[in-house]
């Protein structure tokens, strides 16, 4: 067995993100749920980096923030002038300086580059390569810097404005990030001159360093659209586009069915069983979870919500988060429900907000019920026990129990706890008039045919 690589991951997120038109940074905007430099953070991660540098701007906290929400042990280095990618990497130098074995250049707004393709560059790696440079095959390569290669090796990074027609002719692009051996890499970089128009320093160039020392470079290539960066929002659109793409095709290749896929939109984080059926339009926030066998009707929103197995839900249903549907429990029709378990078999059928609850097994809520579980300052806690029935038009004002088996009579607005098997009723005692209301017409023709003849 091969002893393991250690890794570093230098991600640089240095960036304003002017093109984006926003007060947040360009790399807190986010694709799935998730931001494009959680994204990228995240993928290191599983492609085994054990440490992480993530370059900043200057008073730029909360991107530093966000970095160590997704890699707790990520240092960050700030970067004070805008010099160039080189630059920015060496940002990161007193960690380089420890010494790894892989070093990993990522950028935090290329959020769709996946675990294995950074895995495949430390590979690339470990078979002898000091560079090894990501490219992608363009569909219009203009702009872009050109990968030059023979009999397998990088030669060079031209750039479009240097290229020769010839050269220009080449499809292979680079995309920007690269690996680099541990132990060239601070030499690499540290080698780096600024000899050009704007006086940068180009992270590219260390493919000509290493060249230069007899070193070895090559290229792994990836699908275009796995390296397509965020500059703006039109590009945000693009990159949420293929986020969705990809995680469609992996739900429904782990066994749900998608009546509608391209009306479907997760996060990064949903987890869907097998046999779940998806209607169309529906939005999953982060932090949902479908069991086996649940069905989600078409029109419903869902964040930080557990459905479970058999369950269903909508259609125009709403599962804010901290709810939890049992086993075949039913969220019905234009329903809303907020941190509340519904019971097994539980059935909230349609028109009902079920808010700071409890609602226990074979529980059965009438349309138009509602947990009145904020009185302005704090929010209380409504109980409704197993097989409890609430009539419809009720309304439950927290902190109330409802006893096992109890029923609340339609119309109810219900302050104090109901015992177990009683029967609740709280309105007011109906009042009949015989003949009121043949005597309210008459009288009511009577006063307009008097007006009407007054004019």
């Amino acid at each position: 067995m091969q002893p393991t690589r250690s890794c570093l991951a230098i991600v640089l997120a240095a960036g304003e993100g002017t093109r984006m038109k926003s007060q947040r940074p360009k790399v807190l905007h986010e694709v799935g749920g998730r931001s494009l430099l959680g994204h990228a953070l995240s993928a290191v991660a599983e492609a085994g980096a054990e440490a992480a540098v993530v370059v900043i701007g200057p008073d730029r906290s909360e991107v530093g923030r966000e970095a160590q929400h997704w890699f707790p042990t990520a240092e960050l280095a700030i970067q004070q002038e805008r010099r160039g990618t080189a630059h920015a990497v060496l940002a990161a130098r007193e960690s380089l300086r420890r010494g790894y074995d892989d070093v990993i250049v990522a950028f935090g707004d290329t959020p769709l580059v996946l675990p294995e393709t950074f895995a495949a560059l430390r590979a690339g790696l470990a078979a002898g390569a000091a560079v090894v440079v990501l490219g992608f095959e363009a569909q219009d390569p203009t702009g872009y810097g050109r990968l030059i290669e023979r009999n397998g090796e990088l030669e060079a990074i031209v750039e479009h404005k240097d290229a020769t027609e010839q050269q220009r002719a080449i499809t292979l692009c680079n995309a920007g990030l690269m690996a680099l051996s541990g132990a060239r890499a601070l030499e690499i970089l540290e080698a780096i001159g600024d000899d050009n128009a704007q006086g940068e320093f180009y992270l590219t160039d260390a493919v000509a360093v290493a060249r230069s020392r007899g070193l070895s470079a090559t290229v792994l290539r990836a699908p275009e659209s796995e390296v397509h960066g965020v500059n703006d929002r039109a590009q945000l659109a693009v990159a949420e586009a293929e986020f969705q793409r990809r995680k469609r095709l992996a739900v429904m290749a782990e066994g749900a069915t998608l009546i509608a896929p391209e009306t479907v939109f997760f996060s990064f984080d949903t987890q869907v069983g097998r046999d779940v059926l998806i209607e169309p339009n529906c939005f999953f926030g982060p932090g949902v979870s479908i069991a086996d066998g649940a069905v989600i009707h078409a029109f419903s929103h869902f964040e930080g919500a557990e459905i479970g197995p058999a369950a269903m839900v909508g259609p125009f249903a709403r599962l804010r988060p901290g709810t939890k549907l049992a086993e075949k429990a039913k969220a019905g029709n234009f329903v809303e429900i907020k941190a509340a378990e519904i019971g097994v078999g539980a059935k909230v059928n349609h028109l009902t907000y079920i808010g700071d609850a409890s609602v226990g097994a074979a529980a059965n809520i009438g349309a138009g019920t509602i947990t009145c579980n904020y009185d302005g300052f704090l929010k209380s806690r409504t109980t409704i026990g197993a097989g409890a029935f609430i009539g419809s038009n009720s309304a439950l004002v927290a902190p109330v129990t409802i006893g096992d088996g109890a029923y609340v009579g339609s119309g109810s607005v219900i302050t104090n706890d109901v015992a177990p098997d009683a029967l609740a009723i709280g309105r007011g005692q109906q009042v009949e008039k015989a003949g009121w209301a043949k005597r309210f017409r008459e009288a009511s023709l009577a006063r307009k045919a008097a007006k009407k003849a007054a004019e």
